[in-house]
């Protein structure tokens, strides 16, 4: 039986980020992931890219990941928010000395990246594709059987598993939960005007529009939401008749568009954990909690569980405890329960605000933005949100080692 100190279940982005940065400080882990590496990795696997905060991106260089993603992203400059294509927008522009809002990355990108990075962590053993066929979970510890017939002994066990994650509902964790009438289209665009590397988010009823930098200059990726009853139909459009609706959304404003990726849709839907840590247990990411993609924050929160959650068993094996002590596990459930929970609620409520219809609403939308732009304290906050600056960051999210 080999023996781990944690044991981490699915090795996507936050899971194979968890894995990598507890290697970093000598802690012996295990990643157990179903999916297939060369997979995952190829090109064209899928369009989606991540806005990954300025925090985020520290994370990234401190634990080694930076160095592979050099010249792969794009940074986000200035951020744009409006009510439709209406006067009277919110025009994020920091100071040049405050640095980049955040970067985007394609996720594919990403996963390389990460990939490159696990192959060189010391402390890390990947066990993929492989999948865990029993777990026995208790106060002594965990013990696991994998499909390929290896068995496991950890200390700790983390749930990266996403949306859906077994680890959750066999420890009887509650979620709350409910599905958005609404479904992403997400895809890339050539342009010819360049973006100056600026996110456009433009909302308007029925689900926001959003316009993300890519490289080179004049190529943006595409997420847009709709109402769920009209995303078959708009996934049916000919090519030239979706990017003759997309035009409509985008006002013309950088000039002829035309298609420079598949198109592919998922539905949205929100989910948080009633608690995210059981009997030598931790959630991180998805698994604990996942939000609308209006503001890309997403991702970022899974960042944050990995930054706590590492300087949390770090700190504590420093001081002899067993990285699955309950001491250690209501730390973090205490540092990341109640920050991912006001995110997550803040970023529901921008969904609703802006889908309600009429001329009223949008006036008060409108004045609401205004009324933002104009206050300097108030524009500084919603930079740091962006940023990931906000509550009590994690050493790992200020580009240092814990």
């Amino acid at each position: 039986m080999e023996r781990f100190d944690v044991v981490i279940l699915g090795g996507g982005l936050v899971g194979l980020t968890l894995g990598i940065a507890l290697s970093g400080h000598g802690v012996k882990t295990a990643v157990i992931d179903p999916a297939d590496p060369v997979g995952v990795t190829a090109a064209g696997f899928d369009g989606r890219v991540s806005a990954i905060s300025s925090t985020s991106y520290a994370m990234m260089n401190a634990i080694g990941v930076g160095k592979h993603l050099a010249g792969k992203g794009c940074p986000i400059d200035r951020i744009w928010v409006s009510d439709g294509l209406e006067p009277g927008a919110l025009d994020f522009a920091p100071d040049a000395d405050d640095g980049v809002m955040g970067t985007m990355v394609p996720n594919r990108d990403l996963r390389v990246a990460l990939a490159q990075t696990a192959d060189e962590a010391a402390s890390l053993t990947r066990f993929q594709p492989d999948r865990a066929t029993h777990v026995d979970r208790n106060e002594d510890g965990v013990t696991l059987t994998l499909a390929s017939g290896v068995r496991l002994h950890g200390a700790l066990l983390v749930a990266a598993e996403g949306r859906n994650s077994p680890t959750r509902e066999a420890a009887g964790i509650n979620t709350t939960r409910w599905q958005y009438k609404h479904t992403a289209m997400v895809t890339a665009i050539d342009h010819e005007v360049p973006h100056a590397n600026t996110a456009y988010e433009i909302f308007y009823v029925g689900g926001p529009f959003a316009l993300l930098p890519m490289l080179p200059g004049t190529r943006s990726a595409v997420v847009w939401t709709v109402p769920t009853e009209q995303a078959p139909a708009m996934m049916k459009l000919s090519t030239r008749a979706w990017l003759a609706e997309a035009q409509k959304r985008i006002g013309g404003f950088l000039g002829e568009i035309k298609l420079a990726g598949p198109r592919s849709s998922y539905p949205l839907g929100f989910h948080h954990a009633a608690r995210i840590t059981d009997t030598r247990l931790a959630l991180v990411g998805d698994s604990a909690h996942a939000i609308h993609p209006i503001a890309g924050q997403g991702v970022n929160l899974g960042f944050r569980d990995v930054a706590a959650l590492v300087e949390v068993l770090v700190e504590g094996m420093r001081l002899g405890l067993d990285p699955g002590d309950a001491q250690l596990l209501a730390r973090y459930q205490r540092w990341r329960g109640l920050d991912s929970m006001m995110t997550s609620v803040a970023m529901d409520g921008l969904v609703r605000l802006f889908d309600v219809p009429g001329k009223i609403p949008s006036l008060v939308r409108r004045a609401g933005l205004a009324a933002v732009q104009r206050s300097g304290a108030m524009k500084g906050r919603f930079m740091a949100e962006a940023r990931g600056q906000s509550g009590a960051l994690p050493r790992l999210l200020t580009g240092e080692m814990v």
